[in-house]
């Protein structure tokens, strides 16, 4: 039988509250149809066919967008592979300045984008317009330097643009995985075809909106839209010359079966993410580092840390403090600047989500929710804590890719290694300590492609990120992610 423990009790709901602080949406401009951007401008889909783009934290709809299909995507791989001749060999300098102005207008609509990312998404608008929208400019701006130094890049090789690159990218962060794909692609002279999730397509079309403002020559950039058949197009035509893929293990591994030899693939995946808080580190900072690497975003994120491992010395202080943190927690309408855990983004994830949480229930696991009423209208679900969970359990195991954390303990540095490390997923990882002996020594240990220390979450287009196993392989940001869109002679 599951025990529940009580509910810290700070009692923020009924003592106080903070007073709305709603972002107002009125100057934000939305269409209620959005065709497919192909060759610079916006076209209607073959099939003529469209879906509703739906407000997660309201459940009314927001647009309607085309489905693209083999008949779309061939017509959008046929622009990007005229276009890429005298994009590839207009100097690089020239380049930058087109990907240096998408990075201002970012900047310069960076309110309109974080409204329709929240709209679109369900993430708080706080989240959106701080960190977001800005790494999505970031990442332009980064790239859009690299434009005309590739040579001192990979200084004594020779490179070339690969060509017409095909890229697929999620519905957690939809702006931001588009600035970590076209900025480098673009960098290096190859042209694009890209595809939103189903879920999460607005900011996607708004940013076509800005290309075409931004004077890119036409076909540069494509952006179709559409759900899993789109997606197949893309990877299975022959004009592709490259497949970046972020999503979930089982379309990467389906993507990888089917993709010829002659295209080159990139893969970002799933991730199971481990938190470890030695009895040394600084508590607080790692609660609310704890915190923000599982709430952020929902959870919606794939290198959330889903798993924490803490020092069987400091269990209880540490369970106390992350209970009487989350008793702060607003979770409410993302539109609102106070919420901290906004909407679920679909009632697909929400229904996914829950089902974990009866696997919890189920197995006999402690748990903590908090006990605040959720609205009754949207997609929304409790941050959920479970104590002394099982290494056989699912929840330790399988992307949950939502507000639900397992607490773990260790006694030795070897326990939480073997622990840490028992998991197919290799993206990410944090250690809480105050020794850096201790600090580098684990991170030479655990088998994750980023770990962070006595921080979570930290991302800068400097800074490649990436993956191994089950999460994935290939490399975002930094010169890292350069590489993946040339051609080495």
């Amino acid at each position: 039988m599951t025990k529940k423990q009580e509910a810290f009790s700070l009692k923020f709901d009924t003592d106080w509250q903070y007073s709305p602080a709603v972002e107002p949406i009125d100057h934000v401009e939305l269409k209620e149809k959005y065709d497919l951007f192909i060759g610079g401008t916006f076209v209607p889909s073959h099939s003529k066919k469209y879906f509703e783009s739906i407000n997660p934290s309201t459940e009314d709809s927001i647009a309607q967008l085309a489905i693209a299909d083999e008949i779309d995507v061939d017509n959008a791989v046929k622009a990007a592979r005229k276009a890429f001749p005298s994009w590839a060999k207009l100097p690089s300098k020239e380049r930058g300045k087109y990907i240096f102005r998408i990075a201002r207008l970012i900047q310069e609509r960076a309110k309109e984008f974080a409204i329709i990312e929240t709209l679109d998404g369900g993430k708080p608008i706080r989240e959106a317009s701080d960190i977001d929208i800005p790494l999505a400019a970031a990442h332009f701006f980064y790239y859009a330097g690299w434009a005309d130094k590739l040579q001192y890049a990979f200084p004594n090789r020779k490179i070339e643009p690969l060509g017409v690159v095909g890229q697929i990218i999620p519905w957690n962060s939809p702006l931001l995985m588009a600035a970590w794909k076209i900025a480098p692609a673009l960098a290096c002279g190859n042209t694009v075809v890209l595809k939103p999730s189903e879920n999460t397509s607005l900011t996607a079309l708004k940013l076509a909106e800005l290309i075409k403002d931004a004077e890119l020559p036409d076909g540069v950039v494509n952006i179709v839209t559409g759900a899993e058949k789109t997606g197949i197009a893309i990877v299975n035509h022959p004009g592709i010359d490259k497949v970046a893929f972020t999503g979930s293990t089982t379309v990467g591994k389906s993507i990888q079966r089917s993709i010829t030899e002659s295209k080159r693939l990139s893969l970002e995946l799933r991730g199971k993410a481990v938190n470890i808080i030695f009895d040394d580190a600084a508590i607080d900072q790692a609660v609310e580092g704890v915190v923000n690497g599982i709430f952020f975003n929902q959870g919606h994120v794939c290198c959330a840390g889903s798993r924490l491992l803490v020092q069987e010395s400091i269990k209880v202080e540490v369970e106390r403090k992350l209970k009487a943190r989350m008793e702060t927690l607003i979770v409410g309408d993302p539109m609102d600047k106070n919420t901290d855990i906004g909407a679920i983004n679909s009632k697909r994830q929400l229904k996914a989500i829950e089902a974990y949480l009866k696997v919890g229930e189920k197995e006999g696991f402690e748990s903590f929710q908090l006990k605040n009423a959720l609205p009754k209208k949207g997609y929304y679900c409790q941050p959920t804590l479970f104590f002394d969970v099982a290494q056989s359990s699912r929840l330790v195991k399988e992307e949950v890719f939502g507000p639900v954390l397992t607490i773990q303990t260790f006694r030795t540095i070897d326990e939480a290694i073997e622990k840490a490390n028992n998991t197919s997923y290799r993206l990410s990882a944090g250690v809480w300590t105050d020794k850096g002996s201790k600090a580098f020594n684990l991170s030479a240990q655990l088998k994750a492609a980023v770990v962070w220390v006595n921080t979570f979450n930290k991302f800068d287009p400097t800074s490649p990120f990436g993956s191994y196993k089950e999460s994935g392989f290939g490399r975002e940001g930094g010169l890292q992610g350069l590489e993946a869109y040339l051609k080495f002679k």
